[in-house]
This record gives structure tokens, C-alpha cells and sequence, in this order.
């Protein structure tokens, strides 16, 4: 894999290679599930202790191959020498289903075997054992492609790395391996070898679906397993009734939850256990991670980590939900919002352009445009509280801690810094000042300037030498209010918007 991760640990769906080994051999109800270890093994042991603790590790000093590694883990047993069936799996198995492993074991207890060998026949063998069977058709040995004279490489049976065995026959038949070959290891296979010179039975259970016996040796091959997983998780999701506009686009971990009437459009990522309920929408281009999607729900080009999102939410496009954020019913998150450790009431919209982090939004409360929770004092996180019904207007700053009272508003452009009663409206904003001429005077020729004398030029207006707005006698144009002789006009009063997503300030009455 040429990576500082150990292969078995590299994940596909979701899960490490060796997790999808562990979760297809637990319908079996072992006794005992004893992994052996040797590269990585501390990160290795590390991941088994937190997702499987029940496993064994036992440690491989010696890399002496895979009968050793059974010698080994035979030796885990102590005196509590194991009887019956002993099953035994390479880790790198992830497409391994847990069906199979217990259609083998029936095929072994059937055929009163002394090993039962899962096999598969595939178009190209290359790398894998080859199964040698004799004229009846009975297992005769298992060749390693090092091994394999041309008459050998050519059969198209190989084996898979799964075995039963009988624990008695098993026993006796590892102590008795040698290193007489290509790569000077203790090759489980040759057990079979053995077990056929003791004039006992092995048995071969042939695998339906070869992709099964795919190996994971390089990170060309990991992409080809993921794929197949990848058809595989998706087919099952559409049989279930969830509908996929497009599966080769649509990736899905294994441990997702689809609800039935669900629909998930082209480039849609599903990590972890994100669950989508039913209704919900979930696409295009979205990538969710340990998330909820309530029930008619809509998510459209957006990220969200560990988030909840309520029913009949709509999200996006182009939102980032991060860990924390919580949506009531019916909640609008829009275009460019992103939010952290946030909680939204029912009905509560954050249309476009804006960060909530650290907050509290009440119901039915409407966060304007370009809106900032600054939450972070550069040593501290603190929290904002904006209650129900709350109006702010667009570029509002408000800076935690600080609570908006029910029913309250905020101007545009106003830096909130205290506390708003509930039904007040705060302000922090004088008289707009205008300066006429200053870019005739402060940047002469440009194309500011140019543009300016043109508009002048248009309304009978003249520019002086040094850069003063002379208006034409009154008499020499058409009286326009509030522009008669060299009086501007007066300034707007500047009052809160209101309705609408996105809150400004104007002129009263108008929106």
C-alpha cells in the first residue's frame, strides 16, 4: 500500500478491510475471534479495541508465513485445547459476505470433511493459489503462483483464503509444515496437501459471486473492491426503496441508514452513520458525515459533519453545516451559510451569506444577508441567543455574548454588542455623510472622474477647477425637488426593512 496506515486498516465504505472481515464472520456465533497481528500492530490492536472489542490479538513476531500465523493463533487456546470447526479467513477479504461463510460451514458439516476449502473461479488467477484437483473432481492440493509449473498457473480454480477445518486434523498437520519453497514461509495451503497424504477428505465449496474472493494487496485493487461495494450497497439501498438517480456517482457507506421513499441525486456522499429519513432529498453534489436528515427533507450542494436536520429543512445550496448544528421543522439554511455548534427553531431562516456559530436562533426568526455571530474573543467561545421572531437586519455583527429579546430587530450594518430587549430595534449608525466633488479633487482624470463629469454634464451640472459641483441657475433647467439652486438633497431617514429574506434599511413604507 506503500502508506504509514497498515492495509487491513485502510478503509472502504466506511470500514477498514478488516472490520468488513469481522462483521461477515459475527452471523457464525464463534467462541473465539482471534486476530493475528504483525506490521502496524499497535495501531492495529488500537483499532480492534475500539470497534470490535471482543476480538483476541495475538502477535506474529515472526513473519513466518500463513501456517505460522495459525500456529500461532493456535497457541492462543492455551489447555483450552478448541474442538469442532475452526474457520479461518485472510484479512483483507472485504467483499466477503457473511452468507457465504455459513453456506461453507454447512457445505463442510455436510461433507464430513477434514477441511472444506472456499474457492473461485475467476478469468484471471494471476497471484492467487491454484486449486489441483484429481480425476473425480476431489481436492488433491492447493499450488502458490511462485509454486506453479504452466500446466498449474493455467487452472482457473483458485482458493480464497477461507477455510474450516476440523481443529483435531488442523493441529496435527501444522506441526508438521516445512519451508521447502519459493518464498521460505509455512504455507497454510500445504496443510491441505497433508491432510490428503493422511488419507483424509478435503472438500471444496465453490463461491456463486467470485468478486468475493477479491484481495486488497495495493491501492489500485482497494479502488477496484470499492467500486464493487460501492454497486453493491446501492443495488440493496434501490431494492429497499430508496431512489438513485445516478449509483455509479453515489457513494454510501456501510453503515448508512436509508428510510424507504428516500432519493438521492447524482455526486451525493453518505459517510458513517448518516441516516436519511423518509421523503428526504439528498443532492446533487453533497457530502454528509454522521448526520441526520429528517423526514422531507431537502439538502442540495452542501457539506454537513455530525449535524441534525429537522423535518422539511431545506439546506443549500452551497451550505456548510458543521458539527453541532441542529434544525428545527421547516428551517431554511441558504446559499454560502455556514454554522457550528448552532440550534435553529422551527421555522427560523438563515437565507444566504452569513455565519451562525455558537448560537441559539429562535423560531420563525429571519437572519439577514452577510450576518456574522462573531463568538470567538480570541482566547474564549461564547454564545449567542437570538429569540423568537427576532428580524436582523443584513450585515449585522453580533458579537457573544449577547441575547436579541423576542420580537426584536436590528438595523443594517450594526454591530450588536449588548443586549436587545425583547420588541426593540438597535442602531449603530449616524447621518450618512456625502462629500460632492471628492473625486474630481482626489483622483482628477480617472475614470471616476470622467464618469462623473458625464452624469453632471447630463444634469445641466458643472465641476470647477477644483473639483466644486456648480449647479445651473434653476431657471436654465427644469426644477427638480429637493435639487433647486445648490441645496443636495436632504438625507433619507434610515429605518429597519422588514419581510423578505433579506433585511436592509429605507425609506419607511417601502421594502
Amino acid at each position: 500500500m506503500r502508506s504509514r496506515t497498515p492495509k487491513v486498516l485502510h478503509p472502504l465504505a466506511g470500514r477498514g478491510l478488516l472490520h468488513h472481515v469481522l462483521r461477515a464472520v459475527a452471523p457464525v456465533g464463534a467462541r473465539r475471534r482471534i486476530v493475528v497481528l504483525g506490521h502496524g500492530r499497535e495501531q492495529v490492536e488500537a483499532a480492534l479495541a475500539d470497534v470490535v472489542p471482543a476480538v483476541t490479538p495475538v502477535v506474529q513476531e515472526r513473519r513466518g508465513g500463513t501456517g505460522h500465523a495459525v500456529r500461532v493463533a493456535m497457541g492462543a487456546f492455551g489447555t483450552d485445547v478448541p474442538t469442532g470447526p475452526i474457520v479461518v479467513l485472510p484479512a483483507d477479504v472485504p467483499l466477503l459476505r457473511a452468507s457465504t461463510i455459513l453456506d461453507l460451514l454447512a457445505a463442510h458439516h455436510a461433507g464430513g470433511a477434514a477441511a472444506t476449502v472456499l474457492t473461485a473461479v475467476v478469468d484471471d488467477p494471476f497471484g492467487y493459489g491454484r486449486v489441483v484437483r484429481g480425476q473425480a473432481g476431489e481436492v488433491l492440493a492447493i499450488v502458490e503462483q511462485r509454486d506453479a509449473d504452466a500446466a498449474t498457473a493455467a487452472v482457473r480454480e483458485i482458493n480464497t483464503g477461507v477455510y474450516v477445518f476440523d481443529a483435531d486434523a488442523l493441529t496435527g498437520a501444522l506441526s508438521r509444515l516445512t519451508t521447502d519453497n519459493a518464498q521460505g514461509e509455512e504455507y497454510l495451503t500445504d496443510v491441505v496437501g497433508l491432510l490428503v497424504g493422511d488419507g483424509l477428505d478435503v472438500g471444496a465449496h465453490a463461491l456463486a459471486d467470485p468478486d468475493e474472493a477479491r484481495g486488497v494487496n495495493d491501492r489500485v485493487q482497494l479502488a477496484a473492491a470499492g467500486r464493487v461495494l460501492r454497486d453493491r450497497i446501492a443495488h440493496a439501498a434501490m431494492l429497499a426503496g430508496t431512489t438513485i438517480v445516478d449509483p455509479e456517482t453515489t457513494w454510501i457507506d456501510a453503515d448508512v441508514t436509508l428510510e424507504p421513499d428516500t432519493t438521492l441525486l447524482p455526486g451525493t456522499h453518505l459517510h458513517g452513520g448518516t441516516v436519511v429519513s423518509s421523503g428526504a432529498t439528498v443532492g446533487p453534489d453533497c457530502s454528509l458525515t454522521d448526520t441526520f436528515v429528517g423526514a422531507d427533507a431537502t439538502v442540495s450542494r452542501s457539506t454537513a459533519t455530525r449535524a441534525h436536520i429537522g423535518p422539511d429543512s431545506v439546506i443549500g445550496p452551497y451550505s456548510y453545516l458543521r458539527p453541532g448544528t441542529r434544525t428545527g421543522r421547516g428551517v431554511k439554511i441558504g446559499a454560502y451559510v455556514e454554522t457550528k455548534a448552532a440550534e435553529f427553531g422551527d421555522g427560523a431562516k438563515v437565507p444566504h451569506l452569513s455565519y451562525v456559530g455558537d448560537a441559539t436562533v429562535g423560531p420563525r426568526s429571519n437572519i439577514g444577508c452577510s450576518t456574522v455571530f462573531a463568538n470567538y474573543d480570541g482566547v474564549d467561545k461564547h454564545r449567542t441567543v437570538v429569540g423568537a421572531d427576532v428580524r436582523i437586519g443584513s450585515d449585522t455583527t453580533l458579537v457573544a455574548p449577547v441575547t436579541v429579546g423576542d420580537g426584536a430587530y436590528t438595523g443594517a450594518g450594526t454591530v450588536v454588542t449588548g443586549d436587545v430587549p425583547p420588541g426593540a430595534l438597535a442602531v449603530r449608525a449616524g447621518q450618512q455623510r456625502t462629500i460632492e466633488g471628492w473625486v474630481a479633487r482626489r483622483r482628477p482624470g480617472s475614470a471616476a472622474a470622467l464618469a462623473a463629469q458625464r452624469a453632471c454634464d447630463q444634469e445641466f451640472v458643472d465641476i470647477d477647477a477644483d473639483g466644486t459641483v456648480v449647479a445651473a441657475p434653476s431657471g436654465e433647467r427644469g426644477a427638480e425637488p429637493g435639487t433647486n439652486g445648490d441645496t443636495a438633497p436632504g438625507p433619507l431617514p434610515r429605518v429597519p426593512g422588514s419581510g423578505g429574506e433579506t433585511l436592509g434599511l429605507g425609506v419607511p413604507g417601502r421594502s
